[in-house]
């Protein structure tokens, strides 16, 4: 269906004044690494250690069937080269499937709607896994190994799953967030829908502003303005959740996994924001995963927003090349850790 290119934007809040930031894919400027996946990460302690708002106490495995059953839009976020947020996601996508059976479909933030005919492809065993993986163009278009996803791609072919590209192609939203949506031209507004809608949650503009300021100092940052690069995630958002409520129209009864970045997720401000506003009858249930340790006894305060659910995953510590490794005892503050962001 064709749309009007002209693309409106409705601000519920006043703009910060104007400054400079990063550039690269947003929110996250600092070039990608690719984890080494030559040994399997350690499985974490309690692969149930998940707590809720409104939930007493942490969740057991009929808690969890019971909400995942219940929802017509999973969401489970990820540090990307996180392998245990994968093995979580899967688990999801399990219990989803003992709920719902084969009426899934499986969002991947990893893939651009450009894709969509070979991924079709892949799950539907016509193509082999070394020719998705060239035609998606996967090693350089995301950065992460494969197998990181692996698990979840054998579930949707094994269980005969649908499968959905959710994301706008990245060099449209970078131009946004260099030159601002006026610069679109009328192709690349294709990807986008006719109305991006901004969310001002409170929560949600302080996560963005301490993504945009970390980055002020890089001089390949310098050409990027506040209000150009909030745009930029606010369609981000926006044409992923417009992709995904155009396959649940398309594919009616059917349930969703979105698999994506925490940073799509956290504060319920992202993509489930953008897909609740399209659709209002749909249920949703979020899951923010978080790197610790050891599981908690009780749900610490200060994550009680940052979705429906905080899963506790354990994370392999990783130093990302060129980067100190932080003074013993100090903690970058979640949610904004890089590796949680997109």
């Amino acid at each position: 269906m064709k749309i009007n290119k002209h693309i409106i934007f409705y601000f519920s809040f006043t703009f910060l004044p104007l400054c400079l930031s990063g550039q690269g894919q947003p929110p996250s400027f600092t070039p990608r690494q690719t984890p080494a996946m030559g040994a399997v990460p350690e499985p974490p302690e309690d692969p149930l250690c998940i707590f809720g708002t409104g939930v007493s106490g942490k969740l057991d495995a009929r808690k969890f069937e019971k909400i995942i059953a219940q929802a017509d839009v999973v969401y489970v976020g990820e540090s990307h080269d996180q392998m245990n947020d994968h093995i979580a996601q899967l688990a999801a996508l399990k219990a989803l499937h003992k709920a719902r059976g084969e009426k899934i479909i499986v969002g991947f933030e990893m893939l651009n709607v450009t894709f969509q005919p070979v991924l079709d492809g892949y799950v539907l065993g016509k193509i082999s896994e070394k020719e998705f993986l060239e035609k998606s163009n996967w090693k350089k278009g995301t950065g992460f190994d494969f197998n990181l996803y692996k698990p979840i791609f054998n579930f949707i072919k094994e269980k005969k799953l649908k499968a959905a590209a959710l994301n706008v192609p990245r060099k449209i939203i970078l131009k946004i967030a260099r030159t601002g949506v006026d610069s679109l031209d009328a192709e690349e507004k294709k990807f986008l829908p006719e109305k991006i809608m901004i969310n001002g949650d409170t929560n949600y503009m302080g996560y963005l502003n301490r993504s945009y300021n970390e980055h002020s100092g890089n001089s390949k940052s310098s050409m990027i303005k506040w209000d150009n690069y909030f745009a930029s995630m606010a369609a981000w958002n926006e044409g992923m959740a417009w992709k995904a409520a155009q396959f649940l129209e398309k594919n009616k009864g059917h349930a969703m996994l979105v698999v994506a970045g925490n940073g799509h997720v956290v504060y319920n401000a992202g993509v489930p924001w953008s897909l609740k506003a399209r659709n209002e009858n749909l249920s949703h249930a979020s899951f923010y995963t978080e790197g610790v340790g050891v599981c908690p006894k009780t749900f610490p305060p200060a994550l009680l927003e940052y979705a429906d659910f905080v899963w506790f995953v354990k994370h392999e510590v990783k130093k990302p090349e060129g980067q100190m490794q932080a003074p013993a005892g100090q903690k970058q503050p979640a949610p904004t850790s890089k590796q949680n962001r997109d």
